[in-house]
């Protein structure tokens, strides 16, 4: 499952990732209108096998309402840079992937 960055994080989160999460992509870079809504960013990680990472609580809202797939990683660490986050998962990435290959596990939390 590949990873799909919402506006709310700096597209320049890929190029800080794509050493180790090959598959990442950013909302901005996606053929959706920008900037895109989150009801579209959900369709479209869903038509496209990706996993939303997202400082935005709405998209825990429309998991409870149209369950998943997509899953859905929350950050929940307030203000935080682009550096921060990049460093945050590449020092996590056991646990994303971990979280992306579970079959029953839909939001992850990241505090």
């Amino acid at each position: 499952m590949n990873l799909l960055f919402d506006n709310n994080i700096s597209y320049r989160i890929i190029k800080k990732l794509s050493g180790i999460y090959i598959n990442c992509l950013h909302v901005s870079k996606t053929s959706l209108v920008k900037p895109a809504k989150d009801i579209d960013i959900w369709n479209y990680a869903k038509q496209n096998n990706f996993c939303v990472v997202t400082f935005d609580e709405d998209f825990e809202q429309l998991e409870m309402l149209y369950s998943f797939p997509p899953k859905i990683i929350l950050l929940k660490f307030g203000n935080a840079s682009t550096q921060f986050i990049a460093d945050y998962f590449l020092s996590n990435y056991t646990l994303v992937q971990d979280f992306i290959a579970s079959e029953k596990q839909e939001l992850l939390e990241l505090y």
